[in-house]
């Protein structure tokens, strides 16, 4: 399973490079509902770019505002909770110095390990430089999809878990490796979206858990050519009474390339080829065996790995 990738999130890229369209209206709703929803999450990557290159238009005006408007509000979060967690440990520390006790040791322990992390937590939320981290999803983070609607070209922001239409809210607890989508999969548990819900994800590398000498390792995989893959990717639309709108993708993986099973995974992502990506993303019920063609003739780099930092 393709559990992290690092993606392109510059929304301009898809624009120039593909001829898109970006779904404003979706990134604002989606900005809406960060504010008070703290389980909406989207790399930090995706913020900087429209930051640095803000869409044009009232919507794109309300979109920096809404950034602007979360980092407010996330930022008071992280302070309340970091007065709370220094409380807790002045109050343990006033504990052990009237009796060592073992309740005391243990909530000053916890406590100075959770200001670490809200510090670190804060800094990061200021911080303007980018690091590679910041363009990293993980299931539940959205990502910007590639989809054609209506004959055009449009990047909407997805959730990396996908929640098929009709399905029950409860289905991502129960399902929690719908990130994923196997290709031996596609006929069936996938087959309501394969050929017709198709999409397009660019990512610089994949990550995976492996083995090594019975302890987990994460493994990066990046092509050696250094170029960005384009991901087949199949998507939903869903839709509940009193819920908000959920539009999400899993990532269609396949049999490994030998250098990725000899590094001790049993999955890959598969990248399509440039001039095939017209054909993935106007699929048809009707053509199912040429879609499976298509995934076939792949794009193949040499897949080079590395301890995950």
């Amino acid at each position: 399973m393709c559990y992290s990738a690092l993606i392109k999130a510059e929304w301009h890229r898809y624009v120039r490079e593909f001829g898109a369209q970006i779904g404003l209206e979706d990134y604002v709703r989606l900005f809406e509902r960060r504010i008070a929803d703290p389980k909406v999450k989207l790399p930090k990557a995706t913020e900087a770019a429209f930051l640095a290159e803000p869409p044009p238009g009232e919507a794109g005006a309300r979109l920096l505002a809404l950034i602007a408007e979360g980092r407010r509000v996330r930022a008071a979060e992280l302070e309340a909770e970091l007065f709370a967690q220094r409380t807790r440990f002045v109050q343990a520390e006033r504990d052990l110095a009237l009796k060592p006790t073992k309740k005391a040791s243990e909530s000053r322990r916890i406590a100075g390990a959770k200001i670490e992390a809200l510090r670190g937590r804060l800094a990061d939320l200021q911080r303007s430089e980018l690091a590679e981290q910041d363009s990293r999803i993980f299931p539940g983070v959205y990502a910007p999809v590639l989809v054609v609607e209506d004959g055009r070209r449009v990047v909407r922001p997805m959730r990396y878990q996908c929640r098929p239409a009709g399905k029950p809210a409860f289905h991502d607890q129960k399902f929690p490796g719908t990130y994923n989508a196997r290709r031996d999969s596609l006929g069936g548990y996938w087959k309501d979206l394969f050929g017709r819900h198709h999409g397009v994800l660019l990512i610089d590398a994949f990550y995976e858990h492996v083995d090594r000498g019975g302890r987990d390792a994460v493994l990066e995989f990046r092509p050696r050519t250094g170029q960005p893959m384009a991901v087949a990717c199949l998507w939903s639309r869903w839709t509940a009474p009193g819920e908000p709108e959920l539009l999400s993708f899993a990532a269609i993986t396949d049999e490994p390339p030998p250098e990725v099973a000899a590094a001790g995974h049993d999955r890959c992502l598969v990248p399509l080829r440039a001039e095939r990506l017209d054909e993935w993303l106007r699929p048809s019920p009707d053509r199912l065996d040429a879609l499976q063609a298509l995934l076939d003739d792949r794009e193949r780099p040499y897949y080079e790995h590395r301890l995950a930092a």
